[in-house]
């Protein structure tokens, strides 16, 4: 018999992240139980990973506790043992609205970028990037993402409220993508991929530039990725659109339709405002099966929510709803933010999983980070998403196979009622309750 054991977060017991020790499998299915039955003969798409987002506010955020309380966040994010086993990230090329002000790395109107310096980011970005990987013990998958081209490149003159990047600086502005991946390079953070545009379909009042389905086509054909090829950067990943999922199918077919375009893509990054249809990214995967799916950001809006427990439950139901539509990893939005829900330049307020209070020197773990948790502790890089089918009403699930054999299941019960089910595996099968409000990862070895 496999060795089956339970890891349980619930709102109402006080457990975060609990493993609950051995379970007792009985041979054959277990009747008059609604089953849950995972196949892993049935295999989809591999995992790149789990994470969040490097933001100058959450490094800044960070560089305002103490030094104690800073190296205990950074434990708890990337600690394979202690914490949630982060191993991608997600840093923005020079500002976005999660920074202290808008700026960029050159100076202004400097077309051939002979003034390029990343030196701000070695303040507070870049050695939260190596400490993070110093407590993983290895690299970090890094993404990076621009908001906005510097304001002389656009078209409305600044950086926030929209704009579009001029024609005549599109040449320049694909070399700025370069010149940023081999700045890190030398700081000895490799850059795995880069977005084109964060959310290229909104008008922000910070940090923003709009891009039409053809515009992106065509700058990626025609500019990006040549250039990329040209200074040596092919292995570096270009992903399109990296915003919601109301649109997703129309913009990433605008350009992956396109076979000159879509030679230079690795796939399709998203976030999750506006929109839960998980199926619209499920599409995607359909219409080019040989591209990949990347969840690239998602918070909760509008301010702190300690305490909450709803947040929580969004990320779960988000995660499963896109891991079952061949997503391949998930990034989550800032680290850690203040007791504010900043700083953000232009107000717009979030929440993280971690707050940090820079007044009391206080560390606050919501609901999120242990949720987020059940998924990223134990569905490893190189996992592959197996089969899964339920008779289970009022529960979302997922499975995943790791590398070393192990099988992962992660139901979350968001009722207000506890659930009774079985789970079958081959030859074997475990009856459990699952709490109201509640998730469980059940680990069969």
């Amino acid at each position: 018999m496999a060795k089956w054991s339970k890891v349980l977060t619930s709102r109402d017991t006080g457990e975060r992240l609990q493993l609950q020790g051995e379970l007792t499998a009985q041979a054959g299915s277990a009747e008059g139980k609604d089953k849950v039955k995972v196949t892993t003969e049935q295999t989809y798409q591999t995992i790149l990973g789990f994470g969040g987002a490097f933001t100058e506010a959450a490094a800044y955020t960070l560089s305002r506790i103490s030094p104690e309380k800073r190296a205990e966040v950074i434990r708890s994010y990337f600690d394979p043992e202690e914490g949630l086993g982060y191993t991608i990230g997600r840093v923005h090329i020079h500002s976005c609205d999660f920074a202290l002000g808008n700026y960029t790395y050159v100076e202004e109107n400097d077309a051939e970028l002979k003034t390029f310096d990343i030196s701000r980011d070695r303040k507070w970005v870049l050695p939260l990037i190596h400490d993070a990987v110093k407590s993983i013990g290895k690299d970090i998958t890094m993404l990076a993402s621009p908001w906005s081209p510097p304001a002389w490149m656009k078209t409305n003159g600044e950086m926030n409220h929209g704009g579009q990047l001029k024609p005549e600086f599109r040449e320049a502005w694909a070399l700025y993508y370069t010149k940023f991946i081999k700045a890190y390079r030398e700081e000895g953070v490799p850059i795995w991929g880069i977005t084109v545009q964060n959310e290229p379909a909104a008008v922000q009042t910070w940090d923003s530039c709009i891009f039409s389905g053809e515009e992106e086509r065509d700058f990626v054909r025609d500019h990006l990725g040549p250039t990329m090829h040209r200074e040596g950067f092919e292995d570096v990943n270009i992903l399109v659109w990296d915003h919601n999922r109301d649109l997703i199918v129309e913009r990433a077919s605008a350009v992956l339709s396109d076979p000159e375009a879509a030679k230079y893509v690795w796939g399709t990054g998203f976030h999750w405002y506006v929109s839960e249809a998980f199926e619209e990214v499920g599409k995607v995967h359909d219409l080019f099966p040989d591209k990949h799916l990347l969840f690239t950001e998602g918070c909760q809006e509008g301010g702190v929510k300690l305490g909450e427990w709803f947040t929580g439950e969004r990320y779960g139901r988000n995660m499963i709803g896109d891991l079952n539509n061949w997503t391949e990893g998930y990034l989550d939005w800032n680290l850690v933010l203040d007791e504010t829900g900043g700083p953000n330049h232009v107000n717009n307020l979030c929440d993280a999983p971690i707050i940090a209070d820079t007044v009391t020197d206080t560390v606050h773990y919501n609901s999120s980070y242990y949720y987020i948790g059940h998924f990223s502790k134990y569905i490893r890089p190189g996992a592959v998403r197996v089969g899964l089918s339920s008779e289970a009403s009022g529960l979302q699930m997922t499975a995943f196979k790791n590398t070393d054999a192990s099988v992962v299941v992660v139901i979350q019960n968001e009722t207000d009622e506890k659930r009774e089910f079985a789970i079958q595996l081959g030859e074997e099968t475990v009856t459990d309750t699952l709490p109201a409000h509640s998730i469980a990862t059940y680990i069969i070895q």
